[in-house]
């Protein structure tokens, strides 16, 4: 991710990963994808993905530049991921079925929703 991927108004329909909790502009995944999960969710150019596996309902953002060295960016799950901005808790989940195709591929799906019990 570069600086120019990071979201440059914070007030102008920002969107967070369901998947992973980065924080982008809805135009910014519809460009480019989800820096962290196009191989899984395929949201570049697929405005209907970009709805189905982001949210405009998050809490709180931290900034991530280096994952390895951050005990904040391991405490989020984030650690791996590229630099970035990251919500803290996204409202929603994905799509039952894309749920089903990552569990196919082996791909263990944890809802970044911090505010409901599993």
């Amino acid at each position: 991710m570069s600086l120019e991927t990071i979201p440059k108004d914070p007030n102008r329909n920002l969107r967070a990963c369901l998947f992973c909790s980065l924080v982008k502009t809805f135009d910014q995944f519809e460009l480019d994808g989800c820096d962290n999960c196009e191989e899984q969710l395929h949201m570049k150019n697929n405005r209907d993905a970009v709805y189905d596996c982001t949210s405009a309902n998050f809490d709180g953002m931290v900034a991530m530049m280096s994952g390895d060295d951050s005990w904040v960016a391991k405490w989020q799950r984030i650690g791996r991921f590229v630099k970035g901005c990251y919500a803290l808790s996204v409202t929603g989940r994905l799509p039952p079925g894309i749920v089903r195709e990552l569990k196919r591929k082996g791909i263990m799906y944890r809802p970044r929703d911090v505010s409901q019990k599993l």
